[in-house]
């Protein structure tokens, strides 16, 4: 089996995880290392699908999507439901997941009342049950 990452490797994807913007002259500072060996590195890591892209954090509240809820669903509509889910603006992530329900839908709504428009969008899928986040504890955790 190949060795995919090295300790360097690891380094350069967790400066990038908490900064998808960070230069690569930056990153060779971090790391000890010329810029053309790093810039290097990231394209084969690219290569490689372990860096699949490079994103912005929105801060949802401050867009007026700051509640969070986690809806579990339970259909038989499954092609209908990832096509659904593709098209509401609420629908931030989508899981195929094991267990009774079979789905489990992040959504962000600007207010209790959207999400229950929204939920009753969701009716003709199948049963759910929704979980409203309270409080934001840990999300987007480097990983590294």
């Amino acid at each position: 089996m190949e060795h995919l990452m090295d300790e360097i490797d690891k380094k350069i994807m967790a400066l990038l995880q908490y900064n998808a913007r960070m230069s690569v002259s930056q990153i060779s500072k971090e790391v000890s290392m010329s810029q053309p060996s790093v810039k290097e590195r990231m394209i084969k890591l690219e290569e490689k699908n372990i860096i699949s892209g490079y994103n912005t954090i929105f801060n949802l509240r401050d867009m007026n999507r700051g509640t969070t809820t986690f809806i579990l669903l339970k259909t038989e509509h499954c092609q209908e439901i990832t096509d659904f889910c593709k098209q509401a603006r609420e629908v931030t992530d989508l899981f195929r997941i094991s267990g009774e329900y079979n789905y489990l839908i992040k959504v962000q709504t600007a207010s209790i009342e959207e999400l229950a428009e929204f939920q009753d969008t969701l009716i003709k899928f199948g049963p759910s049950k929704s979980h409203i986040s309270m409080k934001n504890i840990l999300e987007n955790r480097i990983l590294l």
